[in-house]
């Protein structure tokens, strides 16, 4: 799901950026009024737990691997802006620490994975809560790694046609979306299935403890 350094041109990834950078000014603003002393811990433990979650790598036919999120437990407790603001700290951390995913491509990554995959989580939730906890959270979680995954296939697979020589060899990432799209997404397909399944379990410990949850 990290797409790392070397993978994206610059036609990609400096737009990311500038779009990164206005959504974490946004994502910023009001922040600082909703934390407290109740909050930042409970933030922190649980964007420790997204952080080694995306450190265990599940092999991928094809000689890659994928791994869960924790995003949607995020967006789930504390809303979009925090979620996106420390899952970008995740990603941010994860680059520089273990190689997993590049700094070139963290605004990519967190576009994907911090805001839409917890956009997709908290849309799932208020469209399902009728249908109970356990079916709303799950389907939140099962899409905070699909529709992320979505997104990373798509950005890989439009590289050949961005950046390429002028007899049509791609600069950067060589396989357009025939390849990425079941690649990426098959893999994740259940992988999120799991990812529902943890994401049931810490939303049941956290409104068990009377967490304000969205």
């Amino acid at each position: 799901m990290h797409i790392p350094d070397g993978f994206l041109s610059p036609q990609t990834y400096l737009p990311a950026y500038a779009l990164a950078a206005a959504t974490w000014a946004w994502a910023a603003q009001g922040l600082r009024a909703t934390l407290d002393e109740t909050t930042v811990p409970r933030l922190a433990m649980l964007t420790a737990l997204a952080y080694a979650l995306g450190l265990i790598m599940v092999p991928i036919p094809g000689g890659t691997s994928g791994h869960a999120l924790g995003v949607a437990i995020l967006a789930l407790v504390f809303g979009l802006r925090a979620s996106f603001i420390a899952y970008s700290l995740v990603l941010l951390l994860q680059s520089l620490l273990f190689g997993a995913g590049g700094i070139t491509a963290l605004a990519v990554n967190a576009l994907a994975m911090g805001l839409c995959g917890a956009a997709a989580a908290l849309g799932a939730r208020r469209l399902l809560r009728r249908f109970g906890d356990t079916v709303s959270v799950a389907v939140a979680a099962w899409l905070s790694v699909v529709v992320p995954g979505v997104i990373v296939a798509l950005v890989l697979g439009v590289q050949p046609l961005i950046a390429h020589q002028p007899d049509g060899s791609p600069l950067f990432f060589p396989f357009g979306p025939a390849v990425t799209l079941p690649a990426v997404l098959i893999p994740h397909l259940v992988i999120g299935a799991g990812e529902a399944v943890l994401t049931v379990l810490v939303f049941r410990y956290v409104k068990a403890r009377n967490w304000p949850t969205c």
